[in-house]
């Protein structure tokens, strides 16, 4: 019995954080459409000239609008992106690409370091002997 009734304790609990979790989502969504709605009349009511003094037709307003959101969008989602990278520790490609370039960095050092051993090796003693 003791059982049960913790599962039904259990039950009720996980209903009510459902609950308030979804009131919760729905006073933000009630704030962000106040929000939405003043902006949207801000908008409306704003007059815009062009360069020869003739005012913008609202369509126009709208693909302006709609241009410089997605330009905002993009750069938004490109920090969200580096972010992300940089938090699950996934290379990007820059970081590729100087990865890549000090690796041949590294490959002419050791050519190099190669080359003087063999030299070395190479050396007769006697050579440097007078």
């Amino acid at each position: 019995m003791k059982a049960k009734t913790f599962i039904e304790l259990a039950a009720l609990s996980a209903n009510l954080y459902a609950i308030s979790r979804e009131t919760h989502l729905m006073d933000k969504l009630k704030e962000l459409s106040e929000q939405s709605r003043d902006k949207l009349n801000e908008f409306m009511s704003e007059k815009r000239v062009d360069e020869a003094g003739n005012e913008i037709p609202f369509t126009e307003r709208i693909r302006l609008k709609a241009k410089e959101v997605q330009e905002e969008m993009e750069v938004k989602i490109g920090e969200m992106v580096s972010a992300f990278y940089e938090k699950v520790n996934i290379a990007h490609t820059d970081k590729l690409i100087d990865l890549e370039r000090k690796l041949e960095e590294v490959n002419r050092n050791l050519a190099l370091a190669e080359a003087r051993i063999h030299q070395l090796e190479n050396k007769d003693p006697m050579d440097g002997a007078v």
